[in-house]
């Protein structure tokens, strides 16, 4: 099946292939994807699921005007054929004829690499290759990937300090936040009813709770403090449950949706990053860190390098690691001057937001587009290049 060619970037769809359900957690992909899809197309591909219906694809219009797409594969397919087949009726039945690809993951890379976009994107917000169940090619992959992208980011500081060496072109772009959203938590009043209920000092955390957590620490929190209340609000995936501390002063409220998320920071005293120091979190950048601080509260963080660089430095984030010292902190967090410590998180914030992150990545985006499309506007082969290309599905 022939496919279309990308050369007129005067309307440039973006394809996106991520590791994560559009509506699963609201973090990255999300706040930056949603930013483009109010100027133009944005598909959303998932990874597949595995059916004993025939191989199809699940195409809905997600929230923010973003296309998600879902791959069903039938057992016994071959994965990589029947996805290439899907993709290339797909992009003919949307008539997605001027696009860049954007990839979280380069586990997609198998039934992508026939496409030939206007430009490549890498945007590593994880180094997945560490990640629990990681599959075991995602080192070579993600090398392959490096090689045909045009553009690297990196969710943190960390993360990007580790591959700079890797590619001619790559950007760090840490995690960032939208101000206004969170920043509600400091004036709301009305408590959700599952928090409602919880007494005495909230200490809590949202976001994913997996092999990341350190649930020893939780565990020495609340036995250490019985009369503190630790409150868990997030999905739990790739753990067992049973291994969670079940302890009386420690609640587990379960997903909820980011809309909600103020409400609930607004009943806290004290934020949380009780993340473990493991291969897992070596190059995490939390973007729940800045999200904590907009909603105005106190931090405490384990030595996280993402959270000690920058947030620690400036002495708005509390760091500690045992459950004694995290617990001096928290006590800190809740004895200092709040009018201080807000002066100071909102001036270190006023610079950041994902508008302004997403702003500057579609600059270089663009950049790349013109570029690609200048060159082939110039090649002496132009004509019989472009006709190649359309037949056999890109840009030549």
């Amino acid at each position: 099946m022939t496919m279309p060619i990308a050369i007129d970037t005067g309307s440039t769809d973006l394809v996106c292939f991520s590791h994560l359900r559009w509506n699963f957690v609201y973090q990255r992909p999300q706040h930056l994807l949603s930013r483009f899809a109010a100027k133009g197309r944005v598909f959303y591909i998932e990874e597949p699921v595995f059916a004993s219906a025939p191989s199809h694809l699940v195409h809905t219009r997600g929230n923010s005007g973003v296309d998600v797409v879902v791959p069903h594969v039938a057992h016994g397919d071959d994965v990589t054929e029947a996805l290439k087949n899907l993709l290339n009726e797909f992009f003919v039945q949307q008539q997605i004829q001027n696009y860049a690809l954007w990839f979280y993951t380069p586990m997609h890379l198998p039934w992508t690499r026939h496409l030939k976009p206007l430009a490549v994107v890498y945007d590593c917000m994880d180094e997945l290759s560490a990640f629990k169940g990681a599959p075991p090619e995602s080192r070579e992959r993600e090398m392959e990937l490096l090689r045909w992208a045009d553009l690297v980011f990196t969710g943190g500081l960390s993360l990007y300090e580790a591959k700079r060496q890797q590619h001619h072109s790559i950007f760090a772009f840490p995690s960032s936040i939208d101000t206004p959203h969170f920043a509600r938590a400091r004036t709301l009043t009305t408590e959700p009813e599952d928090q409602a209920c919880i007494p005495g000092v909230r200490l809590g955390f949202f976001g994913v709770i997996d092999e990341r957590m350190d649930l020893s620490l939780i565990a020495g929190i609340a036995a250490a403090r019985p009369n503190w209340h630790l409150v868990m609000i997030g999905p739990v995936v790739k753990i067992d449950p049973a291994e969670l501390p079940k302890m009386s002063n420690i609640h587990y409220l379960g997903m909820k949706s980011y809309d909600e998320l103020p409400a609930y920071l607004a009943g806290w005293d004290i934020a949380m990053l009780p993340f473990a120091r493991n291969d897992s979190t070596r190059f995490i950048s939390p973007t729940k860190t800045p999200e904590y601080l907009s909603a105005g509260l106190p931090v405490v963080s384990t030595s996280i390098n993402d959270v000690i660089r920058p947030y620690g430095e400036a002495g708005v984030v509390h760091i500690a690691d045992s459950p004694e010292e995290f617990i001096a902190a928290a006590e800190k967090g809740l004895a200092e001057d709040a009018t201080q410590r807000l002066r100071l998180v909102d001036s270190m914030l006023s610079q950041t937001s994902w508008s302004r992150t997403w702003g500057r990545m579609a600059e270089l985006l663009e950049d790349v587009v013109k570029r690609h499309t200048h060159q082939d506007a110039q090649s002496p082969a132009a004509s019989s290049r472009l006709a190649a290309a359309a037949a056999a599905g890109g840009r030549a």
